[in-house]
């Protein structure tokens, strides 16, 4: 019996109204299209072509010859439903079926361009331009250190940096002393207080002594209030001058340890540029150099306007350290004096004078109306 042609073998697709496969001949498709192929034919040897939606038939598929083969190719017409057509389509990687052409074979992989900069890259070329800093910076320390490297010093801001430090200690160590005085104050005016309460009671106790007891109580309330004036004084003069000290000249100093870094930088870039200068100049070396010169005259600018920078601050600093302690140093004096000399008026007046205003007991928390 002749064999059956494939083309006999074709299965007629049903199709719904609106032109879509029905869902319960899908599989019966596709097992009547394997049978109908050829031998050694796959889906990258099929053309489908796709006629008109307006045409009786939805699609038609044609076997061509396998390359490389002499064997005649044998024909296979089937009338497949778009939704057929379009799972063929999905299952074969190297079929493009464009919307109303002809299908299109693909050769290749296809590669999207990534024009994104990766994030990572850029980490990772901040980190190595910032170990080559760290790493010359360390070398020019060493250098320094060991007296074999040459280093950039301007006399004249160097000698007032000194001079700064040096004063920076010596404020701290008044600023320690007058608060060992404030505190041992505040404990005396605190048990003169509790003198004069005890006498006071003892004076309407002791009718016999009532007038001694009375002076000795008046005398200790007189000296607790002006013990408190002269402590208002001295916390004044504590306030002001750990002021001066911890962000005045802190700040000035911070902005010379920055000054410091950019010097070491640019004589780490300097001393770069001058071993790069002895060596030979070729091809190899010419852009080596011009990017060491470039890095150089940076860092050059950097770091005059960071010494421009700290002559300012100095400058600055000095005047108003004047003005501060200036005003501070006269308020200590005076105030005690008055105290010591017992001239309550002098003393008060010099609270005045420096528009100081003494805290009552318990002002430190403030009222439940204040809180509102």
């Amino acid at each position: 019996m002749a064999q059956e042609s494939p083309k006999n073998s074709a299965a007629e697709i049903p199709v719904t109204s609106n032109g879509q496969l029905e869902d319960s001949h899908e599989h019966n498709f596709n097992r009547d299209l394997k049978r109908s192929l050829p031998v050694g034919l796959g889906l990258s040897e099929t053309k489908i072509t796709s006629h008109g939606y307006d045409s009786t038939k939805e699609g038609v598929v044609e076997a061509g010859p396998y390359p490389g083969s002499s064997a005649s190719p044998k024909s296979s017409v089937i009338s497949p439903s778009s939704a057929a057509a379009s799972r063929l389509a999905g299952q074969g990687c190297d079929l493009i079926i464009p919307t109303g052409g002809r299908v299109q074979q693909k050769s290749g992989p296809v590669v999207l361009a990534d024009e994104v900069k990766n994030p990572a890259m850029e980490k990772l070329e901040l980190v190595r331009k910032w170990s080559l800093n760290t790493y010359k910076c360390t070398r020019q320390i060493i250098s320094e250190k060991l007296g074999r490297g040459s280093r950039t010093v301007d006399l004249e801001l160097e000698a007032q940096i000194d001079i700064l430090r040096d004063n920076k200690k010596k404020y701290e160590n008044i600023l320690r002393l007058a608060q060992t005085l404030s505190t041992q104050l505040f404990q005396m005016v605190h048990t003169q207080r509790q003198l004069g309460d005890a006498f006071a009671d003892l004076s309407l106790k002791s009718l016999e002594l009532h007038e001694e007891f009375g002076y000795n109580a008046d005398t200790q309330k007189l000296l607790a209030k002006n013990g408190e004036v002269l402590l208002g004084a001295i916390n004044f003069f504590i306030a002001s001058v750990t002021t001066l000290v911890n962000k005045t000249i802190e700040d000035t100093l911070l902005t010379v340890k920055q000054y410091e870094t950019a010097r070491i930088e640019y004589d780490a870039y300097r001393t770069d540029l001058e071993e790069l200068n002895l060596g030979p100049r070729d091809a190899n070396t010419l852009p080596k150099i011009e990017q060491s010169q470039q890095l150089f005259h940076l860092h050059k600018e950097k770091y005059d306007k960071m010494r421009n920078d700290v002559s300012i601050k100095l400058k600055f600093l000095e005047e108003n350290k004047v003005k501060v302690l200036h005003n501070q140093l006269v308020l200590f004096h005076n105030a005690i004096a008055a105290y010591f000399s017992g001239n309550q008026k002098q003393l008060e007046q010099t609270l005045k004078e420096f528009h100081i205003k003494l805290k009552t007991p318990g002002s430190d928390a403030p009222s439940w109306l204040e809180e509102q």
